[in-house]
């Protein structure tokens, strides 16, 4: 079982580091569901090492889908976490109808493979209208792994759609559940088999800055501690 922490601060690489965690995800403005951060985190991070960097490619928050534009910002984007010192690479692109939309991700895939860079499709697959249907897709197009909550907004209430999609794939992608993962779940979790859990680093300060600057993110050590604890058991 792997665990990987998402974070969006150089206090959550270094707590990923501390409790010898496989992955990071660094995102920015993770209130909004995570967007893509700035490259010099990723290279002070890199710079620490010994855990690996997964950075969100998603520049606008408000949903998944983009223009032609946006996708070569993204292309850019993902360029610059590679010469950052980046080891993969998180997003998804859909349609109007919330369908995956192949062109784009498939650009998105082939850039980043190119990079040498690994690749998971992110949750705007608990968006889309025909499940079954798109992890096939990401499937074939190749996807390392997909982050899911099984389209609900926390993945315990998922669980059963992600059961389902854990016997669909066959190993043929990994499958990640994310959202609401605790220590109080993260055994049940465990038991349908998915290859990776995705969880917070942090607390969210309950006081907001001045003139709308937003809230402060707090490492919560003990999180990951109680999480570790019971799949070490599991």
């Amino acid at each position: 079982m792997t665990l990987e922490i998402c974070g969006d601060s150089l206090e959550s690489y270094k707590l990923a580091k501390q409790f010898a965690v496989k992955r990071i995800e660094l995102c920015s403005a993770l209130t909004v569901g995570g967007l893509t951060p700035s490259m010099g985190l990723i290279e002070e991070c890199a710079k620490i090492g010994g855990v690996e960097i997964h950075a969100m490619i998603r520049h606008l928050e408000g949903g998944f889908v983009y223009s032609d534009k946006d996708v070569e910002t993204m292309k850019k984007d993902i360029s610059n976490v590679s010469l950052a010192g980046g080891h993969g690479v998180v997003f998804g692109c859909l349609t109007l109808q919330n369908e995956i939309n192949l062109d784009q991700n498939k650009q998105l895939f082939s850039h980043a493979k190119s990079l040498g860079l690994e690749v998971t499709f992110h949750r705007a697959f608990d968006f889309c209208s025909d499940p079954k249907s798109t992890l096939n897709t990401l499937i074939e197009i190749g996807f390392d792994r997909l982050l899911t909550s099984g389209q609900e907004p926390t993945a315990i209430e998922g669980k059963e759609t992600i059961r389902s999609m854990v016997h669909q794939s066959n190993g043929k992608i990994e499958i990640m559940a994310g959202s609401g993962v605790s220590a109080s779940n993260a055994k049940e979790l465990f038991d349908l088999g998915v290859d990776a859990l995705h969880f917070t680093s942090h607390k969210i300060n309950s006081e907001k800055e001045k003139l709308g600057m937003g809230n402060k993110t707090i490492p919560k050590p003990e999180k990951i501690a109680s999480i570790m604890a019971i799949i070490s058991q599991a």
